[in-house]
């Protein structure tokens, strides 16, 4: 069994970077015209070229940094050891957060779409017990069933790509595989990981969209279980070498990134009101695919950049993120019910609404950390820090070709789960939906 090396600081840097964007990206979802659980009166187009700075590959990145984490966890404490830690750490949550703190969002989304569905008085509490019951809220073919996890479907994913890498590679393990290392250009490390998304953009994309619905989401799994097992790989033999390539491709990646973005808004202008003919359809996906991993690479290099050695402090907020993760998004949607009265300017509100959720989510964490039962329940790790109980917290396996000796020295729903008709937010992140 492998044993832990020294913690890279640039990976805690990374997810804590990683999920601060989900504040200020939903904040965002609620003054765009794309779907999401409540709407702002004054929506429009204009932040949507910015959201699309991160929504290619936020998530993707995510799942990246988890499948590293989980093959740190799977060093430690083998196959039966994994599964365990990871159906503790990601299944109580999930269900905790879809009894308790998901029921706002999906209250108020029947509330302002349509509140003739509400049962009793239409009452928060009264839409809670019906909510707990189960059911259908559909306008015609529109609907939303309930209990949902909403944002909170990132767990699922994670336990089942998990479970799945635990039991491969302890089926290799049984199987005393010889271990294969590749040593390939530097080059490779930009190339050939984007060629699979690029290829799905393409192929499996219009046919199977993401949907983000665990037992009808072709598409998603493909993409998201491609980067997990990519992260899990960086951190065995067979993979150690994309961390240093990340750190020496970080400008070309970051200039490949913003072009594949700058590409992306051209694209949603010109074809905003028409249908773009199949070749230019068809670049603009297999573009739009390899862009996720351009920015995953120029994202994994920048943060050796930028987080150079551990503090306290950043052990502390990437201990908090995962129950930020699991508070923020109710915690916008009940703000943005709060400030509407107000009617404050969309700029205004939208800073506020970042700093509040901040803040409120900060605090939550602070106090629920000192109530055990609590705890547990929004994914607070209370052992010592440093060890790998949280979402993805990690260590990464020593070589002479991990980035260790570089970083120390030179310096990622959004939607509902639904069912297989479109939900109340069938939430997107293009304009475009065929893109």
């Amino acid at each position: 069994m492998n044993t832990a090396s020294p913690r890279l600081p640039f990976l805690d840097g990374l997810r804590v970077a990683a999920f601060a964007l989900l504040i200020p990206y939903h904040v965002g979802m609620y003054y765009v015209t794309w779907d999401w659980h409540v709407k702002s009166p004054a929506a429009s187009s204009a932040l949507e070229p910015f959201m699309q700075l991160s929504s290619p590959w936020r998530l993707g990145l995510l799942f990246l940094i988890a499948g590293a984490a989980c093959q740190g966890l799977f060093a430690r404490r083998g196959t039966l050891g994994t599964l365990k830690d990871r159906s503790l750490r990601l299944l109580l949550p999930l269900v905790f957060g879809m009894a308790v703190i998901v029921t706002p969002q999906a209250y108020f989304e029947v509330l302002t779409k349509a509140p003739q569905l509400l049962p009793g008085d239409g009452g928060y509490l009264d839409f809670w017990a019906a909510y707990l019951r189960g059911g259908k809220y559909c306008r015609g073919n529109d609907c939303m069933d309930v209990p949902t996890w909403n944002h909170l479907w990132f767990l699922p994913y994670l336990w089942l790509y998990a479970v799945l890498g635990a039991l491969v590679a302890g089926g290799l393990r049984w199987l005393a595989r010889p271990v294969v290392r590749l040593n390939a250009p530097i080059w490779v490390w930009l190339l050939l990981p984007a060629v699979p998304l690029a290829l799905l953009r393409v192929f499996v994309m219009p046919h199977h969209p993401g949907t983000n619905n665990f037992t009808h989401d072709f598409y998603n799994h493909l993409q998201y279980g491609w980067l997990f097992a990519l992260g899990w790989a960086s951190r065995t033999p067979v993979a150690e070498g994309f961390w240093a390539a990340a750190l020496r491709l970080r400008w070309v990646a970051l200039a490949m990134a913003l072009a594949g973005w700058a590409g992306l808004v051209a694209f949603n202008a010109a074809y905003a009101d028409i249908a773009a003919p199949g070749s230019v359809l068809t670049a603009a996906r297999l573009s739009r695919g390899a862009q996720t991993w351009w920015c995953i690479v120029a994202a994994c290099g920048w943060a050796q950049r930028a987080f150079t050695r551990e503090s306290p402090a950043l052990r502390q907020a990437a201990g908090a993120v995962f129950c930020l993760y699991i508070l923020h998004q109710s915690v916008i949607v009940l703000l943005t019910q709060a400030l509407k009265p107000l009617a404050l300017p969309w700029g205004l509100e939208a800073f506020v609404l970042i700093a509040l959720t901040a803040a409120l989510c900060a605090l939550a964490y602070l106090v629920a950390r000192r109530v055990p039962g609590l705890a547990l329940l929004l994914g607070i790790q209370r052992r010592a820090s440093g060890r790998m109980g949280q979402l993805t917290t990690m260590s990464v396996t020593a070589s002479d070709t991990s980035p260790a000796s570089a970083a120390a020295s030179t310096a990622s729903s959004e939607r509902s789960s639904r069912t297989v008709e479109p939900g109340f937010q069938a939430t997107s992140t293009s304009r475009h939906n065929g893109l």
